[in-house]
């Protein structure tokens, strides 16, 4: 059981100022229910080398066991500070793929190629894919094999417009994860905020905010 992690190069939230990158929960809650089960995993990234991480995702608030068991684990932070590049990656040495959210991907998985190029072999093999909160961006611009929309007419879900507005970037970041899948013809719903909320369809599986990545994970892993 071979699954690809994808995560975000990309550092900076907008023109604030501040930092971002991946959000540790919707990483270290699949990666620790995958790796448990026995999953091979491999992680990489647009850049390759180090992915950031978005500093508010390691405040107290944000804690849960994964992000505690990931705060001690010394080997997996070294696979995080040198991942591989998504140029390297090859779809057929995988069963599944898996997107983190945190605000990261909204400026670069949403618009990276190899990473759209990706997406489109796993979906073409109907391998599983997965993406949690913000990582849905990252479906932006991809395509079935006919060349319509991979999200058209598909039950997705992703941090959602209230959310957003919740934590006060609405008007910062470069997509409205609700807007666009909407816009690219998918049928969105979202659960209460901050509430799980899982849709699996076909081979597509989304989950709404960091409180659903553990259920996107077992979804992941019932489908593998």
């Amino acid at each position: 059981m071979n699954v690809l992690f994808v995560l975000t190069s990309h550092d900076k939230l907008g023109d604030t100022g501040k930092k971002t990158g991946f959000w540790v929960e919707e990483f270290a809650s699949p990666y620790y229910t995958l790796l448990d089960k026995g999953a091979t995993i491999t992680l990489a990234t647009p850049k390759g080398g180090a992915a950031p991480i978005d500093p508010s995702s390691e405040m107290p608030d944000a804690a849960t066991e994964a992000t505690k068991r990931f705060n001690n684990d010394a080997e997996t932070k070294a696979l995080i500070a040198n991942t591989k590049q998504l140029t390297d990656i090859n779809p057929d040495h995988f069963d599944a793929v898996f997107y983190p959210g945190g605000h990261g991907p909204l400026w670069d998985l949403a618009n990276d190629k190899n990473s759209i190029n990706l997406i489109e072999k796993f979906n073409a093999q109907n391998k599983p894919i997965a993406f949690v909160c913000h990582a849905p961006a990252a479906l932006k611009d991809v395509k079935n094999e006919d060349g319509t929309r991979l999200v058209k007419g598909k039950n997705v879900t992703g941090f959602s417009n209230h959310e957003e507005a919740q934590v006060g970037l609405t008007e910062v970041v470069p997509i409205l994860v609700e807007n666009m899948l909407i816009e690219h013809g998918g049928f969105y719903s979202n659960a209460d905020a901050w509430q799980p909320y899982v849709l699996e369809d076909g081979n597509l599986i989304t989950g709404q905010n960091p409180a659903s990545s553990q259920l996107v994970a077992e979804t992941l892993l019932n489908k593998l």
